[in-house]
């Protein structure tokens, strides 16, 4: 089955195909099943392989399956094929079963879009790109389904093309996003000019010897593939895009946040751990950065009243999280992170998008309230998911998040602070999402509260399997500490052994990659384990806190909000308006380069370019209207002008 790992993405293309071509003649509810079977069966594909995988010994676990050659120029040489390890076989598992998950329910959800075939066949091709993005086998085919995954988020975005938002918000994800992937290729120009390749297991295994530890061309490398990093992942500064990207359909959202687009920076930087280990500056940007956004989205969280712009400064708070473990050079755990987000936080957005079904594409948590007894369902997998995301044990939140929590103490107790007091907002804002749109008083429209009923199956079967998956998703990662074997850490070890020695050895500007964690070790490992319990209280503390606070606040006194906001009415509408970064984005950037794209059209295109093209054309209209009037249709004029010619030919050569 690892031979036939090209089928994994081959098998969503399948759907593309099918659909593209023939979908108009199927029924809807055909194209929505061919689409789901086609990740289905890629999902089978995912799970022999990865059978495969495991009987193999650890060292064993890689292998390149190559197709044909496809690049053969000079010394380019680039080989299409697939890598298959236990990052890209995590990572091919988590994309193909969420996805296929979503598309199911997308069924239902999307049975009454008069582009239902159209939505199908973007949906598969963007899981086409995601797989290729995370099995390539070099930078050059990641690059190709980076991009891929950048023009099927514009499709899907703007997929109700016909409204000015979605349209606006299609072509913002695709511009910012061209900003990160500007120095993605940039450092992978300068990985080539290094290394004289692009395959990974040509470049990885050289890179202690290539780049010396801390020098310029490892920062380099590392700081221009960050910035494409930001963008995908939707790190400040390149956030901007994501909120804005929930114009597109409910399923889409779910799929860019939870298991496609935004996961690509974050896999990236982990599958690069052994240039970013060579690069303590880089690591210490990539902590500082991630753990900044997590807890800068966290802030807006608390403010926002549409529900999926909610989950939207979640899901950018979380990817902070996941960025900052691999800052710490804990890149199992920001891997992990990202598994079980994926699980809770696609229920989180299908759970919204069962709210809107039932509520007539309301998002507003003002207008909701009481919808527990008459959603049972979406009411408990949401609820699920949140406990999940708060990180409260024993859900698949707790293990991952708690796992980069003491990777962050283990490198700087600040970082650590700081996502702490990231966790404390978490619970507090998605608890206030719970507690407004499940609980207290009705607030619904009229209308709207006559038409209120719970999703079909098709949409309910994937809120329960996420809810199972969010529930005991993390199991696999318990700690020792817990008494679990760490067997997730334990897999994806061979693909970040290069971290280790580098970790151990080297210290990154005063902010040590192992910081506290050489204290810890001199206090012995009951001491060290007394420590782990004490920061997993901590942990557990804080998000107790966090729904305490959104039950006081919007349940048992729900005036409360309204008095603190009054409050500090001047802080609180620069929270609401997003710290105003749109206004500051346009006026620092937009607004320039518009005016000066506009410059450029009337001073050089129309006059210099345009100027020069029709002066030439009005030059050669003069010339042949002077020359016309030689041509008089007279064959006397005809000879006199030969006459002429003739003389002055005799007279050149006579007197020459």
């Amino acid at each position: 089955m690892l031979d036939l790992i090209w089928l994994v993405p081959f098998l969503p293309l399948c759907g593309v195909i099918i659909n593209g071509l023939l979908g108009i003649r199927f029924p809807k509810r055909l194209t929505g099943t061919i689409g789901s079977l086609t990740v289905f069966g890629s999902f089978l594909v995912s799970c022999g392989a990865f059978y495969e995988l495991i009987q193999l010994p650890a060292a064993e676990r890689i292998r390149e399956v190559i197709l044909c050659q496809w690049i053969p120029s000079g010394d380019l040489v680039v080989n299409l094929g697939f890598l298959v390890d236990p990052l890209s076989m995590v990572m091919l598992l988590t994309v193909s079963g969420v996805s296929f998950l979503i598309h199911v329910y997308s069924i239902g959800y999307m049975h009454e879009d008069e582009g239902f075939r159209r939505y199908f066949v973007y949906l598969n091709l963007f899981v086409f790109f995601m797989l290729i993005l995370v099995a390539a086998n070099s930078f050059l085919l990641m690059f190709v389904g980076w991009e891929g995954v950048g023009l099927c988020s514009y499709l899907l975005i703007g997929f109700w093309y016909q409204r000015q938002a979605p349209a606006d918000a299609g072509k913002k994800a695709f511009v910012v996003n061209r900003v990160g992937d500007y120095g993605f290729l940039l450092g992978m120009m300068l990985i080539f000019v290094t290394f004289g390749s692009l395959d990974f297991l040509k470049v990885f295994p050289l890179a202690h010897q290539y780049l010396p530890y801390g020098g310029i061309t490892a920062t380099m490398i590392t700081l221009l593939l960050f910035v494409g990093a930001c963008g995908k992942s939707a790190q400040f500064p390149l956030y901007v895009w994501l909120p804005d990207a929930m114009e597109g359909p409910t399923p889409v959202s779910a799929l860019i946040h939870a298991a496609t687009m935004v996961t690509a920076g974050v896999y990236m930087v982990a599958r690069c751990n052994a240039f970013y280990v060579l690069a303590p500056l880089s690591l210490g940007v990539v902590a500082i950065i991630g753990v900044g956004t997590a807890l800068y989205a966290a802030t807006m969280g608390l403010t926002q009243f549409d529900i999926k712009r909610v989950l939207a400064y979640s899901t950018i708070s979380q990817l902070g999280y996941m960025f900052l473990a691999c800052g710490a050079g804990v890149f199992a755990a920001g891997i992990f992170h990202l598994m079980t987000h994926a699980f809770f936080k696609a229920l989180l957005f299908l759970g919204a998008g069962s709210v809107m079904h039932a509520l007539s594409g309301e998002l507003d948590i003002r207008k909701m309230g009481g919808l527990r007894k008459q959603l049972p369902w979406t009411h408990s997998t949401f609820l699920i998911a949140t406990l999940a995301i708060a990180g409260i044990a024993p859900l698949a939140g707790f293990f991952s998040k708690d796992a980069i929590l003491w990777g962050a103490f283990q490198k700087d107790s600040w970082l650590w602070l700081v996502a702490a007091i990231t966790a404390l907002l978490t619970a507090l804002y998605m608890f206030r999402a719970v507690f407004m749109a499940f609980y207290g008083k009705p607030r619904l429209d009229e209308h709207v509260a006559k038409h209120v009923h719970e999703s079909p199956p098709v949409m309910i079967l994937p809120l329960v399997v996420l809810a199972i998956l969010s529930v005991v998703g993390g199991w696999i990662g318990i700690p020792p500490s817990l008494g679990g074997g760490e067997w997730f850490q334990e897999f994806l070890a061979p693909v970040f052994k290069s971290a280790a020695p580098v970790a151990v050895h080297h210290q990154a500007g005063g902010l040590s990659l192992v910081g506290l964690a050489q204290a810890a070790e001199s206090l012995g490992h009951s001491e060290e384990l007394s420590l782990e319990w004490a920061l997993m209280g901590v942990s557990l503390g804080v998000a107790i806190v966090g729904i305490s606070l959104a039950y006081y606040l919007y349940l048992k006194n729900p005036e409360a909000p309204g008095k603190i906001a009054n409050s500090f009415k001047t802080l609180y509408w620069i929270i609401f308006n997003k710290y105003y970064m749109d206004e500051i984005y346009n006026a620092i950037f937009v607004q320039p380069i518009r005016r000066g794209s506009e410059w450029l059209w009337h001073s050089v295109d129309e006059n210099v370019i345009d100027g020069t093209a029709n002066g030439a054309g009005r030059l050669c209209t003069g010339l042949s209207a002077i020359l016309k009037r030689l041509q008089t249709g007279y064959v006397q004029n005809y000879a006199i002008w030969m006459l002429v010619g003739t003389v002055l030919l005799m007279a050149y050569y006579f007197f020459r």
